[in-house]
């Protein structure tokens, strides 16, 4: 099979195909009610200036209001058949394929080099992260990005458990993203995630002589069926490997990184230092 490009879907971004189409149809069901936006967003939750953003494609509801919305208006489930798709146009254009991927994917391995990855990071620190973004993010887009994020960890939850592991450069976790208390924070969270029965968090020491990690980060996704994949993102450009013998390369990689870095158990203990250092 051959490799799948990610990060050529424009037409969902908001302003255009699936968010704009929702929008028309939601301020049609809204006309059709006989409700000024004031009134339906007291009826929903939200502030008139609110819905005009969704009615206008510029701001991406969430699933509550999708629910709501079509409650209110009756529109028997003529929203509610959208929900998915809005859902995935929360993520960027390249990511959107493979967070469908990450969310039913039996077993999910993690090589950070830039960032804590998105599945351990607080919601402090993802808003640090996004907020840095250049070029800038406004305000609504990086709200919908960090929620997107946390849903994200509804992973951490799902029966059954998925097999989760990740190597983290040490340079990655003293790096202090968003100032100390959002540092100390994150690192809290790592150690609460480690302690997972299906997670293992490994470090990889800035003084190891050998590392074949050098070529830069990847996450490895097995889904239900057995298929594996290989996804590779830099500079918000991705790509996602479906063809065996790229896959088993990857695989071979992380296999050696997880031999070449800190054990789990020395791993936790290492963050635990961090946690403790002025």
């Amino acid at each position: 099979m051959r490799d799948e490009e990610a990060g050529q879907r424009p037409e969902d971004e908001p302003g255009s195909g699936v968010v704009a189409a929702f929008g028309r149809q939601l301020k049609l069901l809204r006309v059709r009610a006989g409700l000024e936006r004031a009134a339906f967003g007291k009826l929903v939750g939200y502030a008139g200036e609110s819905i005009a953003s969704i009615e206008q494609g510029r701001r991406i509801p969430q699933p509550k209001f999708v629910d709501r919305a079509d409650e209110v208006l009756d529109a028997g489930g003529v929203l509610k058949a959208l929900k998915e798709e809005l859902a995935r146009a929360q993520y960027p254009a390249f990511f959107r394929d493979v967070a469908r991927l990450e969310a039913e994917a039996v077993c999910l391995h993690v090589y950070a080099t830039l960032a804590v990855p998105g599945l351990l990071q607080t919601e402090d620190y993802a808003r640090a992260v996004f907020t840095m973004r250049r070029p800038l993010l406004d305000e609504e887009t990086v709200e919908q990005r960090i929620t997107a994020r946390l849903a994200r960890q509804e992973i951490f939850l799902r029966r059954p458990l998925p097999t989760l592991s990740f190597v983290i450069e040490e340079s990655v976790l003293r790096r202090p993203v968003g100032g100390r208390p959002v540092h100390q924070g994150q690192l809290e969270q790592i150690l609460l995630h480690g302690q997972r029965r299906n997670v293992e968090i490994q470090v990889m020491p800035n003084d190891r002589t050998e590392h074949c990690g050098l070529g830069g980060p990847f996450t490895l996704i097995e889904n239900r069926e057995g298929r594996r994949m290989a996804y590779v993102e830099v500079q918000r450009n991705s790509r996602l490997y479906t063809e065996r013998a790229m896959v088993r390369d990857a695989e071979e990689q992380y296999g050696i990184l997880r031999a070449q870095a800190l054990t789990p158990r020395d791993s936790l203990a290492f963050v635990e230092g961090l946690l403790g250092e002025k």
